[in-house]
Formats: structure tokens, sequence, C-alpha cells
């Protein structure tokens, strides 16, 4: 595929609604996450009201279990979550692609290797392999985020070398061997550019479950530990007072939902834009 078409699919791909949608909606939340905490009007360890107190002019969302300012704490706990999920499926995107395009094309003892690692890792449910590892091993940050990742690689070789072998059999891969290219530049640059649309289906996907992931260890307790901002957290530690004051759970979990709503069209838009034009190129 040419420069020149790749560069046509992507106009495609920004004319679809429902893309420019998700996008739009991931970036508001990333940029609450960001920005958040230099907007918020109390730092989120300050505890100045009352436990579980209303809503006010002072404190727009009350206070929560311990007194703190739930909007200040809002503000200051999405930039953990999303850092996180997002290092995760990176990462998981990178290593998966590299071993994918390697078994796709190799077809050989690697292939059979490799997608045997892949089979036996896929055997583990996500959730209950990042909770083995983490209540093993500690609840640090960057052991989250490569447990996390390890859990997403599976899914990215299997879905990377898939794609790699329907693209590899194609006439301008041939031809790129015939005159003598590299291996790594018909991987990355004839194979890769023409794969990229369903792994960034994969990747939005990721993100969803990543955020999802993310929150449901930090609501068990294995998350980001206390006294620290985190959507997750702030859900686990003011369920008890869910009757009382909702605010400090349902304004958390309003934002997960919102950027996993968010996350989750884009790359379904991704995926309709790419079948529609498969569909024109037929």
């Amino acid at each position: 595929m040419s420069t020149a078409s790749a560069a046509a699919r992507w106009r495609l791909l920004w004319r679809e609604p429902q893309v420019r949608r998700g996008l739009i909606i991931t970036l508001l939340v990333t940029v609450v996450a960001v920005f958040g905490p230099l907007l918020a009007a109390h730092a989120p360890t300050d505890m100045v009201g009352p436990v579980y107190g209303a809503p006010s002019s002072e404190a727009w969302l009350g206070h929560d279990f311990l007194g703190h300012d739930v909007l200040s704490r809002l503000l200051a706990g999405g930039l953990s979550v999303l850092w996180m999920s997002l290092a995760a499926a990176l990462i998981a995107l990178l290593v998966g692609v590299s071993l994918g395009l390697a078994a796709g094309f190799s077809r050989r003892r690697l292939d059979q290797t490799i997608m045997w690692g892949a089979d036996i890792s896929l055997a583990f449910p996500d959730l209950i392999l990042v909770l083995l590892i983490v209540s093993m091993l500690g609840r640090q940050p960057w052991l989250i985020v490569l447990t996390v990742s390890i859990a997403f690689i599976p899914g990215v070789i299997r879905l990377a070398r898939g794609s790699t072998v329907a693209v590899a059999s194609q006439e301008f891969v041939e031809v790129a061997q015939m005159m003598g290219y590299s291996r790594r530049r018909i991987l990355f640059k004839e194979i890769l550019p023409n794969i990229l649309t369903p792994l960034l289906v994969h990747f939005g996907n990721m993100l969803t479950w990543g955020v999802g992931i993310l929150s449901g260890l930090s609501f068990l307790g294995y998350g980001v530990a206390p006294p620290a901002a985190d959507w997750g957290l702030m859900i686990n530690e003011n369920q008890a007072g869910l009757l009382v004051q909702p605010w400090p759970v349902l304004a958390p979990a309003l934002m997960i939902g919102i950027f996993a709503y968010g996350t989750n069209i884009l790359a379904e838009g991704i995926g309709r834009s790419a079948a529609r034009i498969g569909d024109k190129q037929a």
C-alpha cells in the first residue's frame, strides 16, 4: 500500500463521527486528569469539612469519609488511573506487536514458540493474573503497570500475528522480498502500516480494560495506596456512606465510566470506518 493510499485511509477514518466523538470525550477526561490538580481548591489530603458533609457553595460535591473536599480529590485522582492504563496499553502494544510481527512473518519454530507462550498466558483471566502477581510482589505503581501489560500482551500477539500472516502473502510484500529488502524494513515499512487499524482498535479496547482493571484493583485495596487520591480508591473508601453522601462514590465512578465510554466508542468507530474502507476497496 502506498503512502498516499495510507493517508487517504486516515482521512476517511477521521471523517467517521464516532471516531471524532470518542476522541473528544477521551481527550476531555484526559485534560481533566492532567490539569485537574492545578484547579483543585484544596490539597487532596486536606481535611476541610465535616465527615460526609453535604454539597455546598464552598464544596460543590461535598466532603468524604474523612472530610476531604470531594471535588479536589476528584480533580487530583484521575492522573494515576489514566497514566497507568495508558502505560500498560502502550507497553503491551509495543511488545505484542513486535512478537506478533516476528511470529507471523517467520511461520517456523519461532512462530510456534511465541504462540505457545501466548496461548498459555491467555488461559489465566486478566484480573486474576494481576491480583495474583500484585498480592505477591507488592502494589508499586510500576509493578502494577507491568503486570497489567503482561496480561494484555497475549491478545496483542495473536492479533498482530494473524494480521501479519494475512498481509505477508500479498504481492507488494513478495515484491519487497524479491528486491532484497531487509526483514526489518519489510516488517516495519511494508507490513506494519497495513495492520495499524486493527491494532489501534485493540489499543482503544486495552485502554478501556486497563481503566477497569486498575480501578478494580484500587477498589479491592491492591491499587494506589491511601492517602493518595485515586478514582477507584475513592469508591472503596466512601462506599459505606453511599446513602448519606453519594457524591464521593458517584463522581469518580462517573469519570471512570465516561473515559471507558470514550475509548470504547473510539475503538468501535475505528473498526467501523476500517470495515467501510475495506468494502469500498473491494
